[in-house]
């Protein structure tokens, strides 16, 4: 099994048992998984691999916002605690966390009924309203604003590297074909849209930072547990539920799904009493973000790394798509 984790060691932290089998699970984009059976029961392993998110006191903090929410009666899986109380147990510099076991299958949009929807977007909201009661209010106070929007001067330079990388590519394929088509879109749209750059961004709060179909087990029709908590941050609250539902309601041809964003966005502001505009802001924000961003392309070519192409067709064209629905988006979110 490629990057076996250290069971022996590992387990003596915990009072676990002895490990019986240790399976991979999918796998995400930033840490690594297993399905974990033991002689006392079954749990994930959790190796937080990617340096951004592996600080040990980082992870710790997550930790204790799970179990919080847990308290409150949010669904979610706290990890266990090992035989020292702590959480983070780290092993050869590596940081890893037993959790329990959760039954459950992921859903996308699609497989979703609009009561769903509403219940998707409620959830959301009520993990917002959560984070306000159980994190500290003082570092609340620290993240006053989102920061400066994407400068489309940047964004076109971008755009000439990246061409350029692709027109360097060999063998040419059909990946290469999508992405110069797709580049040379954007680069129009922003030229159309550079004058529609957001101003800085209001008020933040405490958000999981990475909510979207993988992150969220249901068991039967309801969710089961929310997981993977390595974004916690400080972030703007209505972004991350605009972002959730460009994920959660893509359709395959790139086009939001928008009766579900539409039930999906009055649910979740009742829940996180945010206010119509707020979201329609959030709406415009996301939307620059998405006309100016290009990480599954940098991924590809830069690095080398092409476990996101499967995404690119639809993200892609959900932008193109949502720049000549922008009102009809807005509408969805704000109705």
């Amino acid at each position: 099994m490629p990057h076996a984790p250290p069971l022996g060691a590992l387990l003596r932290q915990y009072t676990a048992g002895s490990p019986v089998a240790c399976e991979p699970v999918d796998q995400g984009l930033l840490n690594r998984g297993y399905r974990l059976c033991t002689t006392r029961g079954r749990y994930f392993l959790k190796h937080h691999f990617d340096p951004e998110t592996a600080d040990p006191a980082a992870i710790a903090r997550q930790h204790r916002a799970t179990q919080r929410l847990a308290d409150l009666g949010v669904p979610v899986a706290p990890p266990l605690p090992g035989r020292d109380g702590r959480t983070v147990a780290v092993v050869g510099g590596h940081a890893y966390a037993l959790h329990p076991w959760i039954e459950g299958r992921h859903r996308h949009g699609g497989q979703l009924t609009t009561g769903q929807c509403e219940r998707l977007g409620a959830l959301l909201g009520v993990v917002h309203a959560s984070l306000e009661r159980v994190m500290p209010a003082h570092a609340r106070a620290r993240g006053s604003d989102t920061g400066e929007s994407a400068d489309p001067a940047d964004t076109f330079t971008l755009i000439d590297d990246l061409l350029g990388r692709v027109r360097r590519h060999r063998p040419a394929d059909s990946f290469d074909e999508l992405a110069r088509h797709r580049l040379l879109e954007r680069r129009a749209l922003l030229e159309q849209h550079s004058g529609r750059r957001p101003a800085r961004g209001g008020s933040v709060g405490w958000v999981h930072g990475d909510f979207h179909p993988f992150n969220l087990l249901y068991k039967g029709d309801a969710p089961a547990a929310i997981v993977d908590w390595d974004r916690l941050g400080l972030r703007p609250r209505a972004e991350e539920a605009v972002r959730a539902a460009a994920i959660f309601f893509v359709r395959p041809v790139g086009a939001l799904d928008l009766p579900k964003v539409r039930a999906y966005a009055r649910a979740y502001r009742r829940a996180a009493g945010a206010t119509p505009s707020q979201l329609a802001a959030a709406v415009h924000r996301v939307w620059w973000e998405r006309l100016n961003d290009f990480w599954m392309l940098r991924w590809h070519y830069e690095r080398g790394d092409t476990r996101a192409d499967c995404q690119f067709p639809a993200a892609s064209a959900l932008v193109v798509w949502w720049t000549r629905e922008y009102d009809a988006v807005c509408e969805a979110f704000a109705d």
